[in-house]
């Protein structure tokens, strides 16, 4: 089977939350794994307004080649070229096992 490949890079981050002296909660990002694939835009206008709620808030999809990741959407996000993204759905499709599809939210540099 041939691979997606890709040209960009991006981070898998996942957040980690530590105790400061006073006992705040400080977020930090730390990479978990390095991908690389296609960033695409999305239009977020779609015919079908009753297809998937979270599907339509998404800015962006990455797609790159299928591996395992064994964590969720909500405790992770990307980052390509020093912008953030936050991971609204990480999709398997049809469960082939041949390419991840990474539904985004833009949320920033």
């Amino acid at each position: 089977m041939k691979k997606v490949n890709g040209n960009i890079k991006a981070l898998l981050e996942v957040k980690t939350v530590t105790k400061n002296e006073i006992g705040e909660g400080v977020k930090d990002w730390q990479t978990l794994k390095t991908l690389y694939g296609w960033l695409d835009l999305s239009n977020g206008s779609a015919d079908y307004q009753n297809y998937n709620a979270k599907i339509q808030e998404s800015t962006h999809v990455f797609i790159c080649d299928w591996q395992p990741l064994d964590v969720e959407e909500s405790e992770c996000r990307l980052t390509i070229a020093g912008k953030h993204y936050e991971i609204v759905l990480i999709d398997n499709p049809m469960e082939l096992n041949y390419q991840l599809e990474l539904f985004l939210k833009y949320v920033g540099d």
